[in-house]
């Protein structure tokens, strides 16, 4: 996979996994669905790598950018742009026609992400995997404690979705275990679970700049081990739907 470029502390675990993934099925073209995709981030190295990717996103700016990138890295032609909400994911893609989906930071802002995973189940292929990345409620909880807000901190913690009310930009967060459960109750079997910026959003940009490498190896070593994967600002989920 050496089309996907140089990994980033706040992307090289979840590079890791999907790598993984891909070099399992070498050799295939896959159709990878990418749920909120953006600018494609993840879409256009993917598509350099050699498949299609198709992706799914409510903003229209952020689709017209995602156009752009692909076609200044001569993959226009493996990248569809499709604008929508994962709420309505059901009515934009065919059943059983994926082998990839992408779902990154997505569950923690939509109305009600149990339709969600049920749609993206849907969209997968039997032995089709799903890269799931959500927002981790102890790095919440701890940094807005660090920050001196210790009332927000409690809020947070006591909440069961682990939001701060009405004012929090994010309707929910998780922990390993309600999100695992979220996918399983899906249909999805969890194979791996791993802590995304782990240490990445609390050193100073100079250290963090100034050490990428270092810090690259070090946000892998520390990623699934507890308990540095819970406190994690992010966790990603890596799930397939049975054979």
């Amino acid at each position: 996979m050496e089309q996907i470029r140089t990994l980033t502390p706040r992307t090289a675990v979840i590079w890791s996994v999907l790598r993984a993934e891909l070099d399992r099925r070498a050799g295939e073209r896959l159709s990878v669905l990418d749920v909120g995709g953006g600018t494609g981030g993840f879409a256009v190295p993917l598509a350099e790598a050699g498949h299609r990717v198709t992706v799914v996103d409510a903003s229209p700016d952020a689709l017209a950018a995602l156009t752009r990138r692909a076609a200044e890295a001569g993959v226009a032609d493996r990248v569809r742009a499709t604008q929508g909400d994962a709420d309505a994911l059901t009515g934009l893609v065919e059943p059983a026609t994926v082998d990839l989906v992408l779902c990154h930071s997505v569950l923690e802002v939509v109305d009600d992400p149990e339709p969600v995973m049920s749609a993206l189940v849907t969209a997968l292929r039997p032995d089709g995997a799903a890269s799931v990345l959500v927002a981790g409620r102890a790095a919440a909880v701890f940094g807005r404690a660090m920050n001196g807000q210790l009332d927000a901190a409690a809020a947070l913690a006591a909440d069961p979705h682990g939001t701060t009310g009405g004012r929090d930009t994010l309707r929910r967060r998780y922990d390993a275990a309600d999100a695992s459960a979220l996918l399983t109750a899906a249909g999805l079997v969890v194979e791996e679970i791993h802590g995304v910026r782990v240490l990445a959003d609390l050193l100073p940009a100079a250290v963090a700049d100034g050490q990428q490498a270092a810090l690259v190896e070090l946000e892998r070593a520390l990623a699934a081990r507890s308990p540095y994967r819970d406190l994690a600002a992010q966790l990603h989920l890596f799930a397939r739907r049975p054979a």
